[in-house]
This record gives structure tokens, sequence and C-alpha cells, in this order.
């Protein structure tokens, strides 16, 4: 299995440039950085693992930014957020951003996309809570439009862009949804806990799934297979990439036998001699 790592980057973390060599010396595949634009102080949306929020949330680096940054001194190490929160973005925006990554990193970029989970954060952006994952599926399918090989227009429920020229375009090549549709763009995997909606949408518009601290795989995992292949999807393309993990010998065991090629592992939001330490405890696992 290829071995990438997240971190919560921020101001007091080790920089990106640090963590990026690091992580290319010694052998690990990937790097993928989450992503929040601020967390209002006043907040009824409990956090996520309970409790009170990590500081790390609201000084998280824009991943874009920083990715670029590793993009420049790196050459082999992948570059993906875990996760975009897509709603937050103006698409056309966004889909120049992506392709400008992937473009200039040599077709590295993983585009991990997701719902969100800050209320709060995401009405600042103009994000009605009860529809956004029906307005992330088109800000998607804008984002495609864009990123296909001839100028094409697309019109949503909550967007719209005409056919325009609108380069660079994503270096992967495109590969084949339900019915014959061209999926255009990078590698997109789509992160959340397991669920119908969540299985409808990876089968609907994406590569595969970012199943969030790889629990329960076991048993959601056919029942994922089954919705992909129901829309005419290939079971071979179909991608599983256990995220932010805290790994044990037990657990890679079994993501190996499940077939999965891909981990995701969790390291601290910390300054760079704690960083190093943990990278020495991951490598075992390379």
């Amino acid at each position: 299995m290829r071995i990438a790592t997240t971190i919560f980057l921020t101001d007091r973390t080790v920089s990106p440039v640090r963590l990026a060599r690091a992580l290319e010396e010694r052998g690990f595949s990937g790097l993928y950085l989450p992503e929040h634009t601020h967390i209002p102080v006043s907040r009824d949306t409990a956090a996520p693992m309970g409790g009170e929020l990590p500081e790390m949330y609201g000084r998280t680096l824009d991943p874009f930014v920083a990715l670029g940054q590793v993009s420049a001194v790196t050459e082999r190490l992948h570059l993906g957020t875990g996760i975009t929160l897509v709603a937050q973005h103006d698409p056309i925006d966004l889909a120049k951003q992506v392709a400008t990554l992937d473009h200039l990193s040599g077709g590295r970029v993983t585009l991990g996309i997701g719902y969100g989970w800050n209320v709060e954060e995401a009405a600042d952006h103009g994000v009605e809570w009860r529809t956004r994952r029906e307005l992330v599926r088109d800000r998607m399918a804008l984002m495609r439009a864009l990123w296909a090989p001839e100028p094409t227009a697309y019109v949503g429920q909550f967007s719209s862009v005409r056919a325009s020229a609108a380069y660079p375009k994503p270096v992967r090549a495109p590969r084949e949804l339900g019915a014959g549709q061209p999926l255009h763009g990078p590698r997109t995997l789509i992160g959340g806990q397991a669920g119908p909606k969540l299985f409808a949408a990876i089968a609907d518009h994406a590569d595969g799934w970012l199943p969030i601290g790889g629990g329960g795989l076991t048993e959601s995992l056919p029942v994922l297979r089954q919705v992909w292949e129901a829309a005419g999807r290939d079971p071979k393309s179909l991608q599983i990439v256990p995220y932010a993990v805290q790994p044990t010998p037990g657990k890679m065991s079994h993501y190996a036998d499940l077939g999965l090629e891909e981990v995701v592992l969790q390291l601290p939001s910390a300054p760079e001699p704690e960083i190093l330490r943990a990278l020495d405890a991951f490598a075992r696992y390379l």
C-alpha cells in the first residue's frame, strides 16, 4: 500500500516546505491538507470529535497555497485535499486553482471533497445548510464542464457557465461515468461517513471514497460496491482511501486484506521535531 499523510498545517506548525521534503526523503507517497476558511467564535455546531474544538481548526493554512509550495520542492509526492469545502468556493475560481496546481505538479493532485460540518462557517459563505449536498454536486458539474477538452456550457440549479476557453486542463485522462458519460478532472474522492446519500454521490461523480478514520469498512464496502455497480461504474475503478488513520499493525493488515492501495495517516499538528518523530514511527508501515 502507498502510505500518505495528512496534517493540520498552521502558522505554528512545521512549514509546508520542510514537511514536504521530509516526506519525500523518507518515501511517503503523499500529503493531504484540510480546509477551514475561518471558525466563527459564536458557534452552536458541535465539534466533530466532541468537546472543545482544537485551536488548529481556526489556524489552518489555505490548502492550495500550501500545496503549491509543496509542489515546487518535490518531484514525486502526491498532493491532496482532505477535504475541500466545495460549497464555500466560487466554482469557476476553484476549477482554475485545482487545474493550475495539477498542471504545475505534473498531474499529482487528488481532489478530496466534502460537505463540511460547521454550519456557521458555511453560513458566512452564503451556504444554505439543507441544500449543501445539491450545491456541491452542482458546482462539481460546473467544474467538470470547465475541465472538459472542448468549450462546454453548463446550466445547473445553483450556477452556470458559458462555453469557455479554460486552461490549463487537469492532467488525468477522462474516466467513464455510467451511461458512457466522461468524468473530467483530477482524481476526485468524497469524504464522509458511510450512508446512502454519500454512496450515491460517490457513484454519481467521483472516483471513490475517503472514509474518515477508516473504521467499519468490512460492512460498508460491499454496500458501496453495490451502489457503484448499479450506477454502471466499472467495478475495478472504485478507489477507497482510508483517511486520517491512527495506524496499528492489525489495522494496516486489515486494509491490505481488503485490497486497498493507499492509506492516509494522521500526523499531529505540531512543530518540526514532533513531526519528524511521528514520521519515524510511521516508517514501519512503508
